[in-house]
């Protein structure tokens, strides 16, 4: 008989191997079980019938259960507990469902446990709980086996031989005597007690097969369990075979390349992979590179000599060092410092935009005077069009260095600016790092799209990412996850674009030099049309000179009324339509020349395309012109505000923000606290709702330079006098009267300009803004400088009209 101790309080182990008992009192009839029992708790372990198992006894009431029993009958009940975690168990932490045992041995250790030796005797329901102290008993009732014979039954009992016989061959830890005494079991109930005490089976599972009192259906339980258990058992040793092999085979053929490298090596000869670390060697060594860099290449070498090129990670080094060997560490071009030919260059690509170009001249003469400067974090911001990106393409072909440009716009991940890390299926390194590798120079102008458009996500913040890279205090030791070893970025002159500034994290904005390129005005885009894009689309069109001529008049006319635009773009999109048309006609007729005047261009153009408010309004009660700045430059907005009866509520409409919708409110309060100077009763307001509304419904608008253009057309609505149409404005207001200044005057009186309007009041703070104006326009639009709110309503509020008798008919 093999048995293995079983501590109470302690999780077993697999399965011991138990037998049934040889002892002379075995069956249940010549044992009385009596109708109460003391119930003993057992943790992790079923107890079946016929069954003997030493148990360890530790609980303080489970020893003076022992004890009683062994001065009695030492008949007691074994129950398996639900809860291992319970220590001192009570009737709803054991099943109802156990086996009567009898104790035949017991032993006191001496740590102060009890060791016993107990036979399991009958299947026992325990309907009742007596007693819960000192420990538990209940009524106990032998349940009775129900059986039945059969060619299936029979066919059952070999099976379940067969499949026992497989896991004693498979399990280390049963031993040939197990199948043995399993052999020599006729009864079925009894064989299937042995099997499911010996084999590896849940306790839930040990559970069930306890409680089935129909001997098929348990025989049938228990085959599903066997199966179960074979494939597991099976699926093991594959797996420790297969291990053992590819482990046997690795270090066949360790030994074998050891062995064929000698012999190649007395022989004069090399294999490819020998040959390879050697290239790659000899280029290490004859790379300039940190040191840092060439002892971290080194050691991902050595690594690399040890691996069998057909080892996954073979691939992942090899790949790292061409990486190390193609990024340019220590090589950079030589810069053109001279001031004459940079500036020369920089007036021929861009036509206007001096600030920037002056920039450039500062950023060169510095250079020529300190060789070492770290390189400046320039960042253009202005709307589509104005040349953001082409500038950068005209700085770095003045300086004589290697241009590099990425889109920012939409990029959540930040490992999109870091790379990924090599543990990582398909790792690269960020971009970053990817556009000095193809420059194959570490000092470029690199030129970042769209800044103001990155996003963030769950894969990380990419504008924190771009902390380090855009601080010339820290770039100089920036680390790609990929490559892990610091990489100079000091020497590259980083551009980044973006069309508003706002949305740029404050952390990052810091760290650059903010560059602000207003929209072009009518007269600037005419030039730029002149001399860059209509020159550049006969170029693209296959068109010459003689082919197509375009009239001063015609691209002032395409500037008006075919494009609303702060740069150029939708311009240079309007000429291309004429040359394309005009390419059809030189293809049919190669003599035909195309003179383009106001006259014709609506033949290549189609009618014009946008309408320009002020020619349609006229002076009206409640309505006022407004400057506003926008992604796309300066435009006028039309503000209106209408009464009707109601309660004295305000209605705002026209998707505005929440600074505006304040900065009505400040008009209101003050068009309201001075209704007397405007001639209207206090219980205007109290009889009737104010609703201002800003056309153009759809496009968000906010911001307080809105504010004086409220308080006139509230004024004017109230009073009942008209705006003056010839007149826009711009300012924020206070609940005082003051007209405070505004950003984006330049492009707001541009707007101006662009829609024809001849007068405009602005805050006096402002007066030096209006130098920004390109002196041309300086004559084409009367500025007047207002402080208060009175002083605009004086200027712009028409007088009432006495109604005459012709007007009343």
């Amino acid at each position: 008989m093999v048995t293995k101790a079983k501590k109470e309080k302690e999780t077993p182990p697999s399965p011991p191997v138990q037998e049934p008992s040889e002892l002379p009192m075995e069956g249940q009839e010549e044992v009385e079980i009596p109708e109460e029992l003391a119930i003993l708790p057992l943790k992790e372990i079923v107890i079946f019938p016929f069954m003997v198992v030493p148990l360890m006894v530790g609980r303080e009431s489970s020893i003076r259960l022992v004890d009683d029993a062994l001065l009695a009958k030492r008949i007691i009940g074994l129950v398996a507990q639900k809860d291992t975690n319970v220590e001192q168990p009570g009737p709803d932490d054991v099943y109802r469902f156990g086996t009567a045992g009898l104790i035949h041995r017991m032993i006191k250790m001496p740590d102060g446990n009890v060791r016993i030796l107990v036979q399991g005797l009958s299947r026992v329901r325990f309907a009742d709980f007596t007693s819960t102290t000192p420990y538990l008993k209940a009524k106990a009732e032998v349940v009775k086996e129900t059986r039945k014979g059969g060619i299936d039954v029979e066919a059952m009992h070999r099976k379940i031989l067969d499949l026992f016989n497989k896991i004693v061959s498979l399990s280390p830890n049963l031993p040939e005597e197990a199948y043995v005494a399993a052999m020599n079991i006729d009864d079925d109930s009894k064989l299937t007690d042995f099997i499911a005490s010996n084999v590896n089976i849940a306790l839930a599972d040990r559970q069930a097969l306890l409680e089935e009192f129909d001997v098929t259906k348990r025989m049938e339980l228990l085959l599903g369990h066997l199966q179960h258990e074979v494939e597991l058992l099976e699926l093991g040793q594959k797996i420790t075979t297969d291990t053992k092999t590819e482990l046997e085979k690795g270090q066949r053929e360790y030994f074998l390349r050891q062995q064929l490298r000698s012999i190649q090596k007395e022989l004069g000869e090399t294999d490819e992979q020998t040959q390879e670390i050697e290239e790659l060697r000899k280029a290490l060594e004859a790379k300039a590179l940190p040191e840092e860099t060439r002892e971290a290449a080194m050691r991902e070498l050595d690594r690399l000599e040890k691996m069998p090129p057909q080892a996954a990670e073979y691939t992942v080094s090899r790949t790292y060092l061409d990486w190390i060997l193609n990024l340019p560490w220590l090589e950079s071009t030589t810069d053109s410092l001279n001031i004459a030919d940079t500036r020369k260059i920089l007036d021929v690509d861009h036509y206007d935009l001096e600030k920037v170009k002056e920039r450039i001249l500062e950023y060169l003469s510095v250079l020529q005077l300190k060789s070492d400067m770290k390189g400046p974090i320039l960042c253009f911001v202005g709307p589509p069009g104005v040349g953001k990106t082409s500038l950068g393409r005209s700085i770095a072909r003045a300086l004589g260095r290697k241009f590099i440009r990425i889109s920012l716009g939409g990029i959540h991940d930040e490992a999109e600016v870091r790379g990924h890390r090599r543990t990582y299926v398909g790792a690269l390194p960020g971009r970053i790092i990817q556009g000095i590798r193809n420059t194959g120079s570490n000092n470029p102008v690199f030129m970042m799209d769209e800044i103001d458009k990155v996003g963030m996500d769950f894969r990380g913040d990419p504008t924190s990412a771009l902390l380090e890279v855009l601080d010339p205090e820290q770039n100089f030791s920036f680390r790609d996850h990929y490559l892990e070893v610091p990489f100079d970025l000091s020497h590259v002159m980083f551009i980044t674009t973006a069309n508003l500034i706002e949305p740029i994290q404050p952390a990052l904005r810091d760290r650059m030099e903010i560059i602000s390129l207003p929209g072009y005005s009518p007269s600037d885009k005419l030039q730029i049309a002149k001399i860059h894009l209509v020159k550049k689309q006969l170029n693209e069109h296959g068109l010459k000179k003689k082919n197509i001529v375009f009239a001063d008049s015609a691209l002032e006319k395409i500037i008006l009324d075919y494009t609303r635009e702060a740069g150029v773009r939708n311009l240079e999109r309007e000429i291309a339509q004429i040359c394309r048309k005009t390419a059809v006609r030189v293809v049919e007729d190669p003599k035909y020349h195309a003179s383009i005047t106001t006259r014709n261009l609506h033949e290549f153009l189609g009618p014009v395309k946008m309408f320009r408010e002020d020619r349609m309004i006229k002076p009206e009660v409640g309505v006022a012109t407004g400057l506003a700045v926008t992604e796309v430059g300066g435009e006028i907005l039309f503000i209106e505000a209408t009464a009707m009866e109601g309660k004295g509520g305000m209605i705002l409409t026209g998707s505005l923000g929440d600074v505006m919708k304040e900065s009505a409110q400040a008009a209101m309060s003050f068009v309201r606290a001075n209704s007397d100077h405007l001639k209207v009763p206090s219980s205007f307001f109290e009889k009737h709702d104010i609703h201002i509304h800003i056309p153009a419904g759809a496009t968000p608008k906010d911001g307080p330079s809105a504010g004086i253009t409220m308080a006139v057309a509230l004024a004017s609505l109230v009073s009942g006098r008209k705006v003056d149409n010839t007149y826009c404005m711009t300012g924020e207001v206070t609940l005082r009267g003051k007209v405070l200044p505004v950003g984006g005057i330049r492009e707001k009186l541009l707007a101006a300009v662009r829609n024809r309007i001849p007068n405009a009041m602005i805050p006096l703070a402002n007066k030096n803004d209006f130098e920004e104006m390109p002196e041309e326009h300086h004559s084409k639009i009367k500025v007047t400088y207002i402080e208060t709110i009175d002083q605009a309503w004086k200027l712009v509020l028409l007088p009432k009209r006495n109604k005459t008798t012709k007007d009343s008919k």
